[in-house]
């Protein structure tokens, strides 16, 4: 079965590669040693699109994918939601922004819920985008949730981390130092027909202007309004450089040393349970004397 699959996905079959997500998704059975024989694709660029909601991130994914398309290329999209709180699948109906891309030849879209994951991100994101870098896209975009751990997480997942920003965020962008600053490679400021936009990014260059000393990659700060297609080709010009940057660097290395360093810490997590550690903190109590940290080693 798994065999087929990857044939089917690398014959950009979107069916078969729809199932196989949900297939890796669900962990079924023979996934494991079906993701360790899946060829060396780095060539797909992937590119993290983050920032608070309401920035315009959905918006702007779909002016991405337009810009990629006239370029004749194809384009993979993982859009993470929360979840919902009763059945764990995707909350949000922000794909509807997308619908113009449902059914086209060179364009797949996925909604990935959390499931929970603290970080924001879907549990097995790192498995299922090596899944759509199988099936030979150029791009796959992965628009994150927001909920703010997501978007440090983004940085050790995507080649190109997009932060989005609106005119309005002054005060969100004056937090941002304890690490948000850090992680993006682009500063989108979207909806910058708005009143003192241009205020904002000069506020914001003198904020980014410490992180620029000695810096190999200047983070650029491009103007937006995705509404209306502006400043689109400017920020597609801008993951160029950046990813072009990126094959001269050793953050390329860095990268795949954080994805291989999330998958063993998963897999090595994979048979800890809350409820049963509860079970045996409960019954450790009984009997009196509780450590936590002697626990801990006994459970180690």
């Amino acid at each position: 079965m798994w065999s087929q699959l990857l044939q089917q996905i690398q014959q950009h079959n979107f069916k078969a590669l729809a199932r196989c997500i949900s297939l890796v998704e669900n962990e079924a059975t023979g996934y494991n040693e079906f993701l360790a024989k899946l060829p060396n694709t780095e060539a797909t660029a992937i590119i993290g699109i983050t920032g608070a909601p309401g920035a315009g991130k959905s918006t702007l994914t779909d002016a991405l994918i337009e810009a990629f398309v006239a370029d004749n290329k194809r384009v993979g999209v993982l859009c993470v939601d929360p979840s919902s709180p009763f059945n764990l699948g995707a909350l949000l109906g922000d794909r509807i922004r997308m619908s113009n891309w449902y059914n086209h030849p060179n364009v797949f879209i996925r909604s990935l819920a959390t499931r929970g994951s603290l970080g924001g991100l879907h549990p097995h994101i790192i498995e299922i985008m090596s899944v759509m870098q199988a099936a030979g896209f150029d791009y796959i975009i992965v628009e994150t949730v927001g909920v703010g751990q997501s978007e440090i997480e983004i940085a050790g997942l995507a080649d190109t981390t997009v932060v989005v920003v609106v005119p309005e965020s002054g005060d969100e962008v004056q937090t941002m130092k304890a690490g948000l600053m850090e992680i993006a490679d682009i500063f989108v400021v979207n909806k910058s027909d708005r009143p003192d936009a241009d205020s904002f990014v000069h506020n914001l260059r003198q904020l980014l202007a410490p992180t620029y000393h000695n810096a190999k990659w200047q983070a650029p700060i491009i103007k937006t309004v995705a509404s209306q297609k502006q400043g689109i080709d400017e920020l597609v010009n801008g993951i160029q450089k950046h990813l072009q940057q990126l094959t001269e660097s050793d953050k390329k290395y860095w990268l795949l040393a954080e994805r291989a360093y999330q998958i063993i810490q998963q897999q090595r997590m994979k048979n800890i349970n809350k409820q049963q550690l509860k079970t045996a903190i409960i019954a450790a109590h009984k009997a009196g004397s509780f450590n936590l940290f002697n626990f801990i080693e006994h459970i180690a």
